[in-house]
């Protein structure tokens, strides 16, 4: 009998593949994986907060419009469309080390929001991901084996209140509330929306005014209450869930073409190393979108390059980016052996072969490759 109500509740959660961002859902963490998927294809650079606001909204329609997809909602087309990160949604299937997807990047999200994870959002169950599991179980009494199974599933969705109702996405400007304001003197629209926690934009559209334009005097305003200012302070607590100021794939783009580099390893790469986040720091001091090691740094910079590159997004995929290009000068342009010597180093390549811990790595990032 219990093992049916474990299954029965397993089959409620795949029932939540697609949630509205409607009253009643505030963040929903399947929201986040759509989010980190879009941000793949260098269209999502705000919070990764899972609420299906106007940000995510425009992006999911401008992939849409990309792709010659129906506008709208993130239906299991445009899931389909978004690659290897457009599925399978959380609750699925049973998660273990290894896996990569949706799933996977609304699993991370969940663990960061309760501060047991602190690496890239990159829908990859990796070593770290896998720890910080272990240690969130443990929190919730249950046995550490590192694997989002029955009893792990049920008990994070209570415990997160992640939605389980089926529906599809929603993805749109959504308001919960509004109240009305008069305007006083030396008032103006940027200190009112920032007061009462709403956008410039939203107060416009509802009272039909310009934003260019000064408010009157004695105007009685309705002040609608976004959901995203309001959840944002929560979600955005890690690094790994602020919004990114940079398109980093176009930067990517344009070093991989300087540099005689496929694009699309590189893109590969810097998913598989940090989801495109620009402010990722490893325990090992690796930093940035590329995650280079201090060391490997100072010779890409002293013997590759002959200069130093700017402590900047660009100066860390600049340095990536010939990194990568050596290892595939120095294995003769295989971008397998180039990984691995990527991932555990030349020399261990040389004398070793691939050790097995690597072959998940390469094999991922050469699948993700024109994907991503």
């Amino acid at each position: 009998m219990r093992r049916l109500a474990v299954i029965a509740a397993f089959a409620a959660l795949l029932a939540a593949l697609v949630m509205p961002a409607g009253a009643g859902a505030r963040i929903n963490p399947q929201i986040a994986g759509l989010q980190v998927a879009l941000r793949a294809h260098g269209l999502y650079l705000s919070q990764i907060d899972g609420i299906a606001g106007p940000k995510t909204a425009a992006a999911v329609h401008a992939f849409q419009r990309s792709r010659n997809l129906k506008v709208g909602v993130a239906d299991a087309e445009t899931r389909k469309a978004l690659g290897p990160l457009g599925g399978p949604l959380f609750g699925s299937r049973i998660l273990r080390r290894g896996d990569f997807g949706w799933d996977v990047a609304v699993l991370q999200f969940l663990l960061t929001r309760s501060r047991v994870y602190r690496g890239a959002l990159d829908g990859y169950l990796g070593k770290e991901t896998a720890a910080s599991l272990r240690r969130y179980q443990r929190t919730l009494h249950l046995t550490a084996d590192a694997v989002l199974g029955p009893r792990t599933l049920s008990a994070i969705v209570e415990h997160d209140h992640v939605p389980v109702r089926p529906r599809t996405f929603v993805v749109s400007a959504t308001t919960s509330s509004s109240r009305y304001y008069t305007v006083r003197a030396g008032d103006n629209l940027t200190a009112i929306a920032e007061r009462d926690h709403t956008t410039i934009a939203a107060i416009a559209r509802a009272n039909k005014l310009d934003p260019a334009q000064p408010i009157i005097i004695g105007r009685r305003l309705r002040i609608p209450t976004v959901r995203v200012a309001r959840a944002v302070t929560v979600a955005a607590v890690s690094p790994a869930l602020r919004s990114q100021q940079v398109d980093v794939r176009a930067i990517l783009d344009r070093w991989s073409q300087r540099l005689g580099v496929d694009p699309e390893l590189t893109r590969a790469v810097a998913w598989m190393e940090s989801g495109y986040q620009t402010r990722i720091v490893s325990a090992a001091g690796a930093r940035g979108v590329m995650q280079t090691l201090p060391s490997t740094r100072d010779y890409v910079e002293t013997v590759l390059l002959g200069h130093r590159a700017p402590e900047t997004v660009d100066g860390d995929v600049e340095v990536g980016v010939a990194y990568l290009r050596h290892l595939l000068q120095v294995f003769h342009g295989d971008e397998r052996l180039a990984l691995a010597g990527w991932y555990q180093g030349e020399k261990a390549v040389r004398q070793h072969g691939l050790y097995k811990v690597t072959k998940p790595f390469v094999a991922d990032v050469l699948a993700l490759k024109s994907r991503v």
